[in-house]
């Protein structure tokens, strides 16, 4: 059976890792013939106290001011893509659920995104947004892991002259 992909979204947090992700979608979109809609997702602090009627303006400017850096950057980032089938989008919230009502509203047949595989450790500390993804979202989604540099080969020389194995 053959995926009809037809429309893939992408989350970035304009890291390198995330950035090859939507490169590798943009790569899956041309196979398929499929639109790309772009997502970035600003995660709001949470503030519990009352009257903070003073704080609000400053809010409502400072989310402005980081709704336009985060437009500027993906409009950095799909340009070299070329292609009037890629859209973008600035969100609000916390990141995996935003992802996925992205998602869903936009009929999403698929989700790429990086992963930073840092490990089941930090794991615990920190959560994982992709995780989180691929447990609430309704589509499948793909996740592209960062990639590591090769390790040189250690070349080692015996007491003989000649090299070890």
């Amino acid at each position: 059976m053959t995926p009809d992909i037809k429309r893939i979204v992408v989350p970035v947090d304009f890291s390198a890792n995330s950035t090859g992700a939507l490169e590798y979608a943009h790569g899956l979109a041309s196979k398929f013939d499929a639109a790309l809609h772009v997502v970035h997702v600003c995660e709001v602090p949470s503030i519990t106290m009352p009257a903070l009627d003073a704080y609000a303006i400053a809010y409502s400017e400072w989310s402005q001011r980081l709704r336009e850096e985060a437009e500027k950057q993906l409009n950095t980032i799909t340009a070299p893509l070329g292609g009037s089938r890629i859209t973008t989008e600035v969100l609000f919230g916390t990141p995996a659920t935003a992802i996925v009502k992205s998602a869903e509203t936009h009929q999403a047949d698929l989700i790429v995104m990086g992963t930073h595989g840092h490990g089941p450790m930090l794991h615990v500390v920190l959560g994982n947004v992709a995780e989180r993804v691929v447990r609430m979202a309704s589509c499948p989604v793909l996740t592209v892991r960062e990639r590591k540099p090769l390790e040189e080969p250690v070349v080692v020389q015996s007491k003989f002259g000649g090299l070890a194995d």
